[in-house]
């Protein structure tokens, strides 16, 4: 069992979880991540490391409710217990001074971005951030990148804060403007990813995305997470998750994320009700209470 040190929402059902996870959080670098089972008979979902603390024994994931097992998680406090953490796995960033190093998040795939970028910030490159976000109260990690960038930009489909518009012109932006740029990192949706790509692939710049396929065991025995870079078949879980992002087939890998989807509608339509109750209630005990006198 690995215990919830600490457990809070961070924006409309995201939730940031400390965990403790001793052996795990020694070992961990940038990119990689972990797989979870809430209990014995759970399904096993990968979540990247967002952070540690080495001399705590903990790590630090970032969750946002979508299907059944990510809003389940979702509705644990600290106290309570996660069956199974197994990790690091994946292979870790190849991190370097590139000079000039951008890195793009979209929605919660700024949580995956944000280690990475710590780690482009302590290789010696010049560091920017570009955030997505479909509106303001869907921002993360605002302050954190800010910490460990030179530049952040933040940008929202509606225009409620910072930059009106989609990562990818924002970047544009950057690249016109005549800033060299060495190497950019992109995080989020698979569409996003895919816009990057088509972003920087006139330029020429070093472009690397973090893949996320189906996946079960984290190992590369159930073959659930193979995905075409290069015109080869990876297993992303032990190949990855990073890849040239000017070499992923995104049209298969979209197509394959989708291979389980009406099970997953199922699965989760059946356990709504009960989880939606769970979670509304957890959120009314977080709310301050008015001081006895």
């Amino acid at each position: 069992m690995y215990q919830i040190v600490k457990a809070e929402f961070i924006a409309p059902d995201v939730k940031r979880f400390t965990i403790q996870a001793p052996k795990i959080a020694k070992k961990r670098k940038a990119g990689q991540f972990v797989i979870l089972r809430l209990d014995e008979t759970g399904e096993r979902i990968p979540i990247t490391i967002a952070d540690s603390d080495a001399s705590e024994g903990t790590i630090t994931i970032i969750v946002q409710g979508v299907g059944k097992t990510t809003k389940k998680l979702n509705t644990l406090s600290a106290g309570e217990d996660i069956h199974d953490v197994v990790g690091p796995l994946g292979k870790p960033s190849h991190i370097e001074n590139f000079g000039t190093a951008v890195s793009i998040g979209g929605g919660v795939g700024t949580a995956i971005a944000y280690p990475i970028a710590v780690a482009l910030k302590q290789a010696g490159n010049h560091t920017i951030a570009i955030s997505g976000a479909r509106n303001k109260e869907l921002v993360l990690l605002e302050k954190e990148l800010q910490e460990v960038s030179d530049e952040v930009y933040i940008t929202t489909d509606d225009g409620s804060y910072g930059y009106h518009g989609f990562v990818t012109q924002k970047l544009k932006e950057l690249i016109d403007s005549g800033r060299k740029i060495d190497f950019v990192l992109a995080i989020g949706p698979i569409p996003m990813m895919r816009a990057v790509a088509e972003t920087t692939r006139p330029y020429g710049i070093k472009t690397v995305v973090s893949l996320n396929p189906v996946m079960v065991d984290g190992t590369g025995m159930c073959g659930g997470c193979r995905a075409t870079v290069d015109n080869k078949t990876v297993f992303v879980c032990v190949d990855g998750p990073e890849f040239d992002a000017h070499q992923v087939d995104f049209e298969l890998l979209m197509k394959r994320n989708k291979t389980y989807g009406d099970w997953e509608k199922i699965s989760l339509h059946d356990h709504l009700c009960n989880y939606d109750r769970i979670y509304d209630e957890f959120k009314n005990t977080q709310k301050e209470e008015p001081a006895v006198v």
